[in-house]
């Protein structure tokens, strides 16, 4: 696995996945909407609107055209938006990416799922990855969406996929929500490699998180996939208490595991139920 696409290079988590991922897949390829403001002279760019499927074939193809062995994809709209928005780059662009994996013989996509595909699950409740999903949002539904595509991918045209429901990349949790999610870039690096290099890998959902002891979710398939996450959230209590009152109070989004997203927009209480 030396030739890897990793899409949404230029966004946060893209940015320090560069310099992580380099040395362990020397071809790396980044692609986005704009080339990154730091792009050094070995790094490897292919510019793509992931609404545009000629666009997204051509970043599928390399740069000399003759295909890659697996794709991280990190691309699309991060948060909530307009539905229009979220339809072109996460549902849309998402399909154009499957699609042209398929068709380019690509072996592995490694997909970034969200946290928010399982958001509105409350904060009191342990789930696993076999869990109704319940979004919390149009950018949750997307993701749920990409989720149901790389398993039509792996089973109907024999991608390998692993799907990533990732909580908060940093360097710490920021606040005492972030405690349960907070996944060390590191750490995301070693649930990535899972995806491309672990032999017979068909198709699996994870959790993207750490080692955090606040955890809402059971992730022990990852465990069993050979994840072995090395950061704690625990050892950022201090700093995370610290920016949690910070906060202006969230009384409905501090039940659910979605926090924001689920209080953003909700009217559920006006409505006869």
């Amino acid at each position: 696995m030396r030739r890897v696409l990793l899409t949404g290079a230029s966004g946060g988590v893209g940015t320090r996945l560069r310099k992580l991922l380099k040395p362990l897949y020397p071809e790396l390829i980044l692609s986005d909407l704009k080339p990154p403001a730091d792009l050094r002279p070995d790094e490897t760019f292919i510019a793509a609107d992931l609404a545009d499927a000629d666009a997204v074939s051509r970043a599928c193809a390399g740069p000399d055209g003759k295909g890659i062995d697996g794709i991280v994809h990190l691309g699309g709209y991060s948060i909530e938006g307009p539905w229009d928005t979220i339809l072109q780059a996460n549902i849309i662009g998402c399909y154009n990416l499957f699609e042209a994996a398929r068709r380019q013989g690509v072996k592995r996509v490694v997909f970034a799922s969200s946290n928010h595909v399982v958001g509105f699950h409350r904060r009191d409740a342990k789930i696993g990855n076999e869990t109704v999903p319940l979004p919390d949002t149009r950018y949750g539904v997307s993701k749920l969406f990409g989720e149901g595509l790389g398993a039509l991918y792996a089973h109907k045209h024999g991608l390998g996929v692993l799907s990533i429901r990732i909580g908060n990349v940093g360097e710490e949790p920021l606040d005492q929500r972030r405690m349960s999610i907070w996944l060390e870039p590191n750490d995301l690096v070693s649930l990535i490699r899972i995806g491309l290099e672990r032999p017979g890998l068909v198709y699996e959902v994870v959790y993207g998180m750490s080692d955090n002891a606040s955890a809402w979710w059971d992730n022990r398939r990852a465990l069993e996939l050979g994840y072995k996450p090395q950061a704690r959230s625990a050892d950022h209590l201090a700093a995370a208490m610290a920016g949690q009152a910070k906060l202006p109070p969230d009384p409905l989004g501090d039940l659910y595991q979605g926090g924001p997203f689920c209080s953003q927009e909700y009217d559920a209480d006006k409505r006869a139920r």
